[in-house]
């Protein structure tokens, strides 16, 4: 992980890296801190609309666009977001913690629906070097069942308290099929997340999803990265979804 501002730079990590040296667990947490720290310096890090939980409203639903985007929102929403974002990114999980509930009110009041767009960038920081990639295809597998309160608190925990550390341990297939299980997810996205059945496109959706961050970002691009028409927005203001809902 190179992180030169306050976010995770895509950028991939070789077996020539200091992430091969011995000092590999310092530098990881090190940087980790650093993220985490920088990131919060644009904002208050008290969580916003604590209480609400993720987006729990029927009418919410959620789709997969073809290149592999997961949009949640109410099919009426007139305003969509763009959220780039690394299921191991810690930075992504503390802009979750921080802002997802009162996202998660936004989804409900259908003020706008938001389209994520999952990368993998951080899978060789993972235990077992595709945590990021199997993540991703285990979104897919509750997000393709269209029940949208159920993906919602699927990513809710995949992003905050069921989120892996970068360097440490992470979730294997059955453990990510428990965490779906309790968010509400049907029979068959377990089935889907058991026998692994969307790697494949995850992987390629991943890397659609990389290409179009870089489009937007050149070598700024990093997660979490927020965009409204295609106009990247700062998402350490306090305000910021507010503003988005307007």
């Amino acid at each position: 992980m190179n992180a030169p501002s306050s976010k995770h730079t895509p950028r991939p990590v070789s077996s020539k890296t200091t992430y091969a040296l011995g000092a590999v667990a310092v530098v990881v947490v090190a940087l980790i801190i650093f993220a985490v720290s920088q990131w919060n310096k644009g904002g208050s890090d008290s969580i916003r609309n604590d209480g609400y939980g993720s987006a729990h409203n029927p009418a919410v639903s959620v789709a997969m666009d073809s290149d592999g985007a997961i949009v949640l929102g109410k099919p009426d929403a007139t305003k969509t977001i763009d959220i780039y974002e690394d299921p191991l990114c810690p930075v992504c999980g503390q802009m979750e913690k921080i802002y997802g509930q009162e996202i998660a009110q936004q989804l409900d009041e259908g003020k706008f629906a938001v389209r994520y767009r999952l990368v993998n960038f951080l899978d060789s920081q993972s235990s077992s070097k595709d945590y990021s990639t199997r993540a991703i295809a285990a979104n897919e597998c509750v997000a393709q069942a269209g029940d949208g309160p159920a993906y919602a608190k699927f990513h809710t925990l995949l992003f905050t308290t069921q989120q892996p550390s970068e360097g440490g341990s992470d979730h294997n297939n059955q453990e990510l099929v428990a965490i779906a299980k309790d968010a509400g997810a049907s029979a068959d996205a377990l089935t889907c997340i058991t026998k692994g059945d969307r790697l494949d496109s995850a992987r390629n959706h991943a890397d659609s999803a990389m290409k179009a961050l870089t489009a937007l970002s050149g070598d700024k691009a990093g997660t979490p990265s927020v965009f409204i028409d295609g106009k990247k927005i700062d998402s350490r203001a306090d305000d910021w979804v507010q503003n988005a809902a307007k």
